[in-house]
């Protein structure tokens, strides 16, 4: 448990990596962020002085890919984030400990590390039964997970299970999966949503905390805006055949050879936030899009309950923009007309109103 008093720094310096390195590291990570040079200094300052972060990771109801995901980040690698940004005390998936000693280790991270650790949540609890239908030592899940957030410095939410309940919460729902912001009302909960998140995202998040000590900007859903704050279609390289008019028709026909926009085969990109289509998968070599499928917007609230993943949105308006110079060039002199016509009619009648009021006082 000591090590966790130990900083980034110190663990990288008896690895062997120099000061240079250390250096780039942060200049890299400055512009992970978004962040601008100025910044490299901060970075290095917090990473140099500052102890690394106790997480507790727990698992409810979920099938364990937003661990999967996380192992297999890249931009920094899994066993950096692990082994030096954070201390990770408690992961019952990959931990050494099992049993009484794993229970231990909760208790005394709860004792030694009071408001300082990060409790981390992959999963859901469901409510049904007093929560029997997921049980951690003998105890509903549901119990351990509010006592263990009552001194969490910060709690994440990790994927779309713990978000919005994902496939467990789906109708009918028989178990009652809840997402954990419905039980955890106390605290600010860091909403990380993705079936599962993308690798870079989730250990994104965790450096920028390690880093500053704080949670990043998050949004009025709760997500971090660094990675949830644009659209899938706003960056898809498909988009300029959106634009155009040019779609994928069926499975692998012409269009589909070429390229053309997933829209009418389902794709969920226009109404999807996450970082797909610009930080993409399997370290930045693709996304669902660029493999020939369509977004199926699982890092949404309720995507499982919103119909077929083929289903074509249908409020999406298009741009057309393969039409000729003259073509548009009448559409918007006829918008612009008819906003000249109405404003000229409503002046008028203003004018109109005004005179009869002024005669009305004469008289």
């Amino acid at each position: 448990m000591g090590a966790a008093t130990e900083t980034f720094y110190g663990v990288i310096r008896r690895q062997g990596i120099t000061r240079r390195n250390f250096l780039k590291f942060c200049s890299l990570t400055a512009a992970s962020f978004g962040l601008g040079p100025l910044a490299v200094s901060r970075i290095a300052n917090a990473l140099e002085t500052r102890p690394r972060i106790p997480v507790i990771w727990m698992h409810g109801l979920e099938c364990t890919c937003c661990s999967e995901s996380f192992i297999r980040s890249a931009h920094p690698l899994m066993k950096d984030t692990m082994l030096s940004m954070i201390s990770l005390d408690y992961d019952d998936t990959i931990m050494a400990a099992a049993g009484h000693q794993a229970e231990a280790i909760l208790e005394e991270t709860r004792a030694k590390h009071k408001g300082q650790y990060v409790l981390a949540v992959e999963g859901n609890p469901p409510l049904n039964e007093g929560g029997m239908f997921c049980i951690h030592a003998g105890k509903p899940f549901v119990e351990k997970l509010k006592i263990m957030s009552e001194d969490a410095m910060a709690v994440i939410a990790w994927g779309s299970c713990a978000v919005w309940g994902c496939v467990q919460a789906a109708r009918p729902n028989p178990t009652q999966a809840t997402p954990i912001d419905k039980v955890i009302t106390n605290k600010t909960i860091i909403k990380v949503p993705g079936c599962p998140p993308i690798a870079e995202v989730m250990t994104g998040v965790v450096t920028f905390m390690a880093t500053f000590g704080k949670p990043p900007e998050l949004d009025r859903q709760g997500r971090p805006k660094m990675f949830y704050s644009q659209r899938i279609h706003d960056k898809c390289y498909r988009r300029a055949h959106f634009d155009a008019g040019q779609f994928v028709e069926e499975w692998d026909d012409e269009a589909a050879r070429k390229g053309y926009c997933l829209y009418k085969m389902g794709c969920k990109g226009p109404t999807t936030y996450n970082a797909c289509s610009s930080v993409r998968w399997n370290g930045g070599v693709s996304f669902p899009i660029q493999s020939g499928h369509g977004c199926i917007g699982c890092s949404e609230d309720d995507f499982w309950d919103k119909g077929s993943f083929y289903d074509r949105l249908s409020n999406i308006k298009q741009f057309g923009i393969e039409k000729n110079a003259d073509q548009i060039g009448m559409a918007a002199a006829g918008a612009v007309g008819a906003g000249v016509a109405a404003h000229a009619a409503v002046t008028a009648f203003r004018r109109y109103a005004t005179r009869r009021e002024d005669t009305n006082r004469r008289h």
